[in-house]
């Protein structure tokens, strides 16, 4: 691409998508954010209102620029308005079979020298880019929940990411405050490939009766001088996404050392999802 890039589309207006939007038109992009209905629209657009209006309330955030940043945004169930979008993020929910029937969709609607981008957390950039005519212009943005407040992005490159693309990607990231790390399509990429096992092997050492919960979060909190223990941590990010993380790894590395702590099968299989069922390793 030759020209700068002001104009993002984000497709998914959820926790992620929602999130991406905010950081976008805080950095003075025009940003298009989509999803399916209205409703979830709706939300999406009100999730931003909402932090920006807390930032101001906080001084965090004078008045003037909330009201310029939402002016930047548009809230919308019509696709073919991303058609002016020079990067478009995919960050709908993590399946991919949801994401190859989307992305072979916007690659469709999407300017031939635009950047699609997925903030996938485990699924192969290859995989992705193959649903699409435009391999060279594919890459992975992954963000990390929350979007505004976490630093990191992922910027993931497949086997036929144009060195220009990665490039692209880089700069975005840090036009909107985040410090972009440059890494090749694997598994989890590096902070799942890391983070995973170790809340994984958390949940084994409690199914064995290692020790309690709480003294398991204790000890890495005061032994590693962790903000958040791993099973807490666990609870946030949701005991159902953990363990479909950990099966990609298990299937796709062929290791045992990747196989789901079976306390963490069970879990997930008697509706034990952490925080967002209110009940995981701890009680909300």
């Amino acid at each position: 691409m030759d020209h700068v890039l002001e104009a993002l589309g984000v497709i998914g207006a959820g926790t992620m998508g929602s999130g991406i939007a905010q950081v976008g038109i805080l950095a003075g992009l025009s940003v298009t954010l989509v999803d399916l209905d209205e409703a979830r629209v709706a939300r999406g657009r009100e999730a931003v209102e909402r932090t920006l209006e807390r930032l101001v309330a906080k001084a965090r955030l004078a008045p003037e620029r909330r009201d310029a940043a939402l002016a930047h945004l548009r809230a919308t169930t019509d696709r073919s308005a991303l058609r002016d979008s020079d990067v478009l993020v995919e960050a709908a929910t993590e399946n991919e079979a949801l994401k190859v029937e989307l992305l072979r969709h916007l690659d469709a609607i999407a300017r031939d020298d635009a950047i699609l981008a997925t903030n996938t957390s485990s699924i192969s950039i290859a995989k992705l880019a193959a649903a699409t005519r435009r391999p060279a212009r594919f890459v992975g943005l992954h963000f990390f929940n929350p979007v505004p407040a976490m630093a990191l992005v992922e910027v993931v490159h497949g086997p036929a990411t144009a060195h220009d693309t990665i490039e692209a990607a880089v700069d975005l990231a840090k036009r909107l405050g985040k410090t972009p790390v440059v890494v090749k399509d694997s598994p989890g990429f590096v902070v799942n490939r890391l983070l995973c096992p170790m809340l994984n092997e958390a949940v084994l050492a409690l199914g064995e009766d290692i020790a309690s919960a709480a003294d398991i979060d204790a000890a890495m909190k005061l032994g590693c001088n962790h903000p958040i223990g791993p099973l807490a941590l666990a609870d946030l990010i949701g005991l159902d996404v953990l363990l479909a993380v950990m099966e990609v790894f298990h299937r796709e590395f062929g290791d045992d050392k990747y196989r789901p702590a079976p306390l963490l099968r069970r879990m997930v299989a008697g509706g034990q999802l952490g925080r967002k069922s209110g009940q995981g390793f701890y009680r909300y």
